[in-house]
């Protein structure tokens, strides 16, 4: 095994050209899903791809359907039959509006003390998923520099669509299995447990998108004229969507639970243990008591447990004042967090036809998907990789990592498991607070520090 103290002394006294690098890719503003910034993408590719050179690895810029991606391979000399990782990051970003809100400008990074006295990386990206992604090529930077060689070969495969539509990597990722081959994927895109508590996780859910838009008459129409005798579209929307729960915050959607395994005892009692502090949790945000569905505990329901939710409606006059019409239209947009087990073309069709099941006669819907088509992802807990995982990262924080899951979707992960046959292991350094999505994100100055410090003692157990 080779000498990881030496690589931790390299680690440390290069921390602050780690930042830099880190601020250069920081500062290019990868909104993707804009095409304004597509430019921006391009030559943030271009970046990535000369850091990948400078460490010799072979590395091409690949087109896709969105943005481009970027491979950069390490061979060593050695047998063929040596561990290969693949390690997946992302350089999209949200948009930082509303910029206003922001302290200093999104796009330059600024380091400053947050609330808990402690140094903070404050840009967008910084936390999701620049930051991230950069604590392990950091990790590798410093692992060649001491023992000239990786352990293992090595993919590093960075996409800009992940904030956008997952299905321009799947896509790719189906083309391209064969050239790719590797044994597991390493992903940086998630949180630890708590500011000192890593975490390994290996529940994801994943999550579709359907836009439903119920028109009716033929124009707007004027209150006084035809109110009472005419169908109002938004009264008929708002009555469908009100009725995919129950007052026990079951979805009532035919079907939805299909495929659904009931949770664990053993894993159910795991995280009971835990003790989440479910008051803290929701007061943060304003909030007292959980809301969905009775008889599973808050962190039960953000793990494991399927939702469907109305993220946006529209309908009729929204401007000034008043304005006294029935309108034409009306329109919701929902997203459905998926578990294991779900499948996601039968969840869209299951909620159209529950839509038009509740149509009155003079109204049609039409509908918009939205996303890609993942499933959630429940990862083995027993493997090498997150043996060797737990072992590092306990050696690292002190602490051993909570075997955790996640509320949210990396959909690349379902795109491993269904075109590359392999699990990913997931760790990341984000913490509470970081603002991902929001203004003034965050990123910890010692999760970057000591994220490259994990990741390196994580190569250290795969040295075998």
């Amino acid at each position: 095994m080779g000498n990881v103290g030496a690589v931790l002394k390299h680690i440390d006294a290069g921390i602050e050209a780690s930042l830099q690098r880190l601020f250069c890719l920081i500062r290019f503003p990868t909104v993707a899903t804009d095409p304004n910034y597509d430019a921006d993408c391009h030559s943030t590719a271009a970046w990535l791809r000369r850091e990948f050179e400078g460490l010799e690895f072979v590395t091409n810029i690949h087109k896709t359907t969105g943005q481009p991606v970027i491979i950069g391979n390490y061979k060593p000399e050695s047998p063929s039959h040596v561990l290969h990782v693949l390690f997946y990051g992302h350089y999209d970003v949200q948009p930082a509006d509303p910029v206003e809100l922001w302290t200093t400008p999104p796009f330059e990074p600024h380091i400053r003390k947050g609330k808990n006295g402690q140094d903070q990386i404050f840009a967008r990206g910084s936390s999701d998923n620049k930051g991230q992604l950069m604590t392990f090529v950091e990790a590798c930077r410093g692992w060649l520099a001491v023992h000239d060689k990786l352990p293992f070969q090595l993919t590093i495969l960075i996409e800009g669509d992940e904030e956008g539509d997952s299905a321009h990597l799947d896509r790719f990722l189906a083309e391209n299995r064969k050239a790719l081959k590797p044994d597991v994927a390493f992903v940086c895109d998630t949180d630890m447990w708590d500011n000192k508590t890593p975490a390994i996780n290996t529940f994801l859910r994943s999550c579709i998108a359907e836009e439903v838009t119920i028109t009716s008459p033929r124009i707007d129409l004027h209150s006084g004229y035809y109110g009472g005798a005419a169908i109002n579209p938004i009264r008929v929307l708002s009555s469908i969507l009100a009725a995919m729960h129950n007052s026990n915050g079951k979805i009532t959607i035919p079907g939805f639970y299909d495929g659904v395994k009931p949770l664990a005892a053993e894993t159910r009692k795991k995280w009971a243990k835990l003790k989440f502090p479910t008051r803290q949790f929701l007061g943060d945000v304003g909030l007292g008591i959980p809301a969905g569905e009775m008889g599973y505990t808050a962190l039960e329901q953000i793990w494991a447990r399927p939702t469907a939710e109305v993220n946006g409606i529209l309908g009729g006059y929204t401007g000034v004042g008043t304005k006294t019409v029935l309108p034409a239209q009306a329109m919701a947009k929902s997203t459905f967090r998926l578990v294991n087990g779900q499948n996601p073309s039968r969840m869209r069709a299951a909620f159209r036809k529950f839509v038009k099941a509740q149509l009155p006669k003079d109204c049609k819907a039409r509908f918009i998907s939205h996303g890609g088509e993942s499933s959630g992802v429940d990862v083995s807990r027993d493997s090498r990789y997150v043996l060797a995982a737990r072992k590092a990262l306990k050696a690292e924080w002190g602490r051993s990592p909570v075997m955790s899951g996640s509320g949210g979707s990396i959909p690349v992960v379902e795109s491993f498991k269904k075109h590359l046959k392999i699990d990913s292991l997931m760790i990341g350094f984000a913490r509470e607070g970081d603002n991902v999505h929001s203004p003034n994100e965050k990123y910890d100055a010692e999760s970057f520090h000591k994220g490259i410090r994990s990741w390196a003692r994580i190569i250290s157990e795969l040295d075998t």
